[in-house]
Formats: C-alpha cells, structure tokens, sequence
C-alpha cells in the first residue's frame, strides 16, 4: 500500500475539475503523475480510445456528478456495486472508478516496457456499465479515523509480540523516510476535500506502510510456517482498515456533495 492507486488520483483530480477547482490539463497531469500515457476507452460517444482530458470532458457531459474509489480484494468487494462483469474486472485490477450519477466505471489495465529504471507505462482505463447503488463496506470518515487509530495500536503490539520485523524503533523510521518522499512537493488530497480526509488517508498511508514493512523487512523471529501464518492473520484486518479508510477518503467529495 505504499504507491497511490491510480483510481485515487483519478477520483480526486476528476472531482476536482469537475468542481471547476482545476482546468482540465492540470487535472489530467495531476492523474497521469509519472505514467507515460492514460486513454480511455469504450467511452460512449467516442469510437475510439481518447486521452484523459477529453475523457473527463465527455463524463461530465453524460452526467458524471462526482467519482468514488473502489478498492477490492478477493472476498472483499469495497467500493463496488455491480454488476458481476464490471466487480470481476474491478477485482482482478484491484481498484477501479465509479461514476456517480451516470452509471458507468472505469477500470484501469496497465502495460510496463523497457528495462529497470526506464520504464514506460501506458495505462488504458476500461470504461464498463455499473449498477447505480450505495457501494460496498464503505465507512464514513469519523468510522475510518477510530478504525485506522486502532488498527495502528494493534498491529504494532501484535507484530511486536510475534517479533516480526516492521515493528519497533526502525519501522517507525523507514516510515517517516517513507512520508517524506511521498509527501514532499506533492498533495494529499486534491483542492475540495474536507481537511479531515486529508487526515484520515495520511493515517492510512502510514498504517499502509506499517503493513508493508511488516511484510518486506525479512523474517524477524517468524521462522516456522505457524508463526508466519500468525504475521499473516495479525495483518490481514489491519490492511483490510486501511483499504476502507483510503475508499473513504477518495469519496469524501461526492459524499460531502451528497450530503449538502
């Protein structure tokens, strides 16, 4: 959970332009971020793949009020709706786009070429009917800020207890280096979020990173098949909040829109 997913940028810089927070080409800069190239296609009304800026353009026109995030995993489809054919492509990506107020979704495929340290990505984000409804296990913000507070509390005494590296003194380091690179020069959110999802993805990033650490930095003391098991269970619910806490940041704008 390191990296942003791309379906965030995309919600947040998508609902930003259509706030009228942005001009289009700032938002479909914003969106692409170190990626060489985004189309869209599929897109009604268009025959063939378009980039971004006219892709965002031509969404509005067909009623796009705002864009959720879903981020699914297997056994949990957060964020999505249905129907089957668009949660099976939301699931095997991992993340996708949910239009709110036109029925539509995007799901992003992603192509990588050329060698280490020089490689080009094209992403293609697959534009599919979705079924208009309220999206799956999505907490509001208040619920994601108490969830993420404890999950931090327990994953770092349970990871501590099994002796798992992630834990301790260095992961608290490799977190904050990690933060600084991330954040340095670069926004959080979008313009138009509450401050409070703000706050509430940052947490989410840092548990992230937690899990992350926790799964990168070697064994630890977890050398036996039943005390990697235990990592694997102590971290699973863990990842799970963050998941739901970075959906529910994304879709602080179309909720908060919602709402008023």
């Amino acid at each position: 959970m390191h990296s942003e997913p791309r379906s965030g940028r995309l919600a947040a810089w998508g609902n930003a332009l259509l706030a009228g927070l942005v001009p289009p080409d700032d938002a479909a800069l914003a969106v692409v971020g170190d990626d060489a190239v985004h189309r869209v296609t599929d897109l009604p009304g268009e025959s063939a793949p378009v980039g971004l800026t006219l892709a965002l353009g031509r969404l509005r026109a067909l009623g796009v009020s705002g864009l959720r995030v879903a981020l699914p995993a297997p056994g949990h489809p957060l964020g999505l709706s249905g129907p089957p054919e668009f949660n099976a492509r939301a699931l095997e990506s991992g993340e996708a786009v949910v239009c709110h107020g036109a029925g539509l979704g995007l799901v992003p495929e992603v192509s990588e070429s050329g060698p280490a340290g020089d490689v080009h990505v094209e992403v293609v984000w697959h534009c599919l009917p979705v079924r208009e409804a309220p999206p799956a296990d999505v907490p509001s913000l208040g619920e994601a800020e108490r969830e993420l507070a404890e999950a931090l509390r327990e994953a770092t005494r349970v990871l501590t207890r099994l002796d798992v590296a992630g834990s301790g003194p260095a992961a608290a380091a490799a977190i904050d280096a990690y933060r600084a690179r991330t954040e340095g020069g670069a926004e959080v959110l979008a313009p138009g979020y509450p401050p409070r999802a703000v706050r509430v993805l940052e947490l989410a990033r840092r548990v992230g990173a937690l899990v992350s650490l926790a799964y990168e930095n070697g064994h630890g003391g977890a050398v036996s098949a039943s005390e990697m098991a235990a990592r694997g269970e102590a971290l699973r619910p863990v990842e799970r909040t963050a998941r739901r806490a970075q959906v529910a940041a994304y879709n602080a704008y179309v909720e908060e829109r919602e709402r008023r």
